[in-house]
């Protein structure tokens, strides 16, 4: 596992790695790769694979139409803009730069962004959103500025067509300025083109009190909520043992957290790895715990530090109610 600074960890945590592209939705089985190039300065982007169909130019927006979108907050328009991608994205030329986590092809060429994994209600607690007038691939896009709470957090921007409600283009950027990553269409093809229907993330309750007593003293980073549990992930996982039958021989646990945009993937596992930067491991007996994410690592390393056990049972329990597989995409 190469982090963002070059450190190596065991060869099985690259799986772990996969899970947190998969979670953020840049995995390169996901994205429409159309060939690799290297981006011009101020221009990335990437894309989905898969057919769609090609939806009708939205109509002009009337006049009461106008003034709704004038009048509505920032943080009302984007949500909304957000949702409304859930359904139709744009489509064309785009590159994307992946900066962390690391990949093997840090820019590449595809058709589409890759959709931002946002949970809305999240966005609107957790974050503080700014507009302004901007233009990406020739047209008039709003730039939406989203600046955390959590000071360590990464920040992002999106910047959302005014005309179809989509986005055309965003990038995460870490506390310090340093670039995570970054998607852009270059170019826009015609019209919209419709999705299958997915779900907005939203928290579900009863989870985070399920995780914490999973783990008693887990001290989630502020703004940070458990969205989704699953046993087993990719590659090695599945040479684990069944969850539940004893501490000895848990199953690998993934749960994903997230702010609204940011994310971290927290697995249970009786296989270790070593503690490198955006990677931070508690022993528990023969289990261990990893927090992956781009947050500061003491961060990471705070969340874990005051855990005092793993509850087996706990865990059992919580598999039992909010356990569920993780479709190729979401």
């Amino acid at each position: 596992l190469v982090t963002r600074r070059g450190l190596v960890t065991r060869p099985h945590a690259r799986s772990w790695l996969a899970a947190l592209l998969l979670s953020t939705g840049w995995s390169a089985a996901q994205t429409g790769q159309a060939g690799s190039g290297q981006s011009q300065p101020g221009q990335s982007g990437s894309g989905l694979s898969g057919a769609s169909q090609v939806a009708p130019t939205p109509p002009a927006l009337s006049p009461a139409q106008s003034a709704v979108s004038i009048t509505a907050s920032p943080t009302d328009a984007l949500i909304s803009a957000l949702r409304r991608s859930l359904l139709q994205e744009a489509r064309g030329e785009a590159v994307l730069e992946l900066v962390f986590p690391p990949s093997s092809a840090p820019i590449r060429r595809a058709r589409a962004l890759p959709r931002l994994g946002a949970g809305l209600a999240l966005i609107r607690r957790n974050f503080v959103v700014t507009a302004a007038p901007d233009t990406v691939a020739g047209r008039s896009t709003t730039r939406y500025l989203l600046t955390p709470n959590n000071a360590q957090a990464a920040r992002w921007t999106i910047w959302i067509d005014v005309r179809w409600k989509v986005p055309l283009a965003y990038q995460e950027r870490l506390p310090d300025g340093a670039l995570a990553r970054r998607a852009e269409l270059l170019s826009v093809n015609p019209g919209l083109n419709r999705l299958a229907a997915r779900a907005v993330q939203t928290p579900v309750p009863g989870l985070k009190k399920a995780l914490l007593r999973v783990l008693p003293g887990l001290n989630l980073p502020a703004g940070f909520e458990p969205l989704r549990v699953r046993a087993g992930a990719a590659g090695d996982a599945a040479a684990s043992a069944p969850v539940g039958n004893s501490s000895a021989g848990l199953g690998a646990t993934e749960m994903v957290l997230s702010d609204g945009l940011n994310v971290l993937v927290m697995v249970v596992s009786s296989r270790a790895v070593q503690p490198a930067s955006g990677v931070a491991v508690r022993r528990l007996g023969a289990q261990s715990v990893w927090l992956v994410g781009n947050l500061p690592q003491n961060i990471l390393e705070g969340a874990l530090s005051g855990i005092r056990r793993l509850d087996p049972l706990a865990l059992s329990s919580m598999m039992g109610t909010f356990g569920r597989p993780i479709a190729s995409g979401e």
